[in-house]
């Protein structure tokens, strides 16, 4: 197994309060928001959750203080502006 991640730079559109959160929670595990999303999809890959307890009342507590009320089933609803 290679355990040296080959990183790319992408330019990912992502909603902006959405991002706050994931920018806060990151700062919180003292990680770049890029790990974050790469831990993200590979937990979610194996349908494994990829947060504790305690970090999900983090992230609860993020979502509270940047207004962020949208749940996973939310995101099949996104459209954007101009369509």
């Amino acid at each position: 197994m290679n355990t040296k991640p080959e990183r790319v730079q992408t330019g990912v559109r992502i909603e902006k309060r959405l991002l706050k959160v994931m920018k806060g929670l990151a700062e919180h595990l003292d990680m770049s928001v890029g790990d974050l999303i790469e831990g993200i999809a590979l937990h979610s890959f194996e349908n494994k959750p990829p947060f504790s307890p305690e970090t999900l009342a983090k992230i609860a507590q993020l979502k509270d203080v940047y207004d962020l009320e949208w749940t996973a089933a939310d995101s099949h609803k996104f459209r954007e502006q101009d369509e």
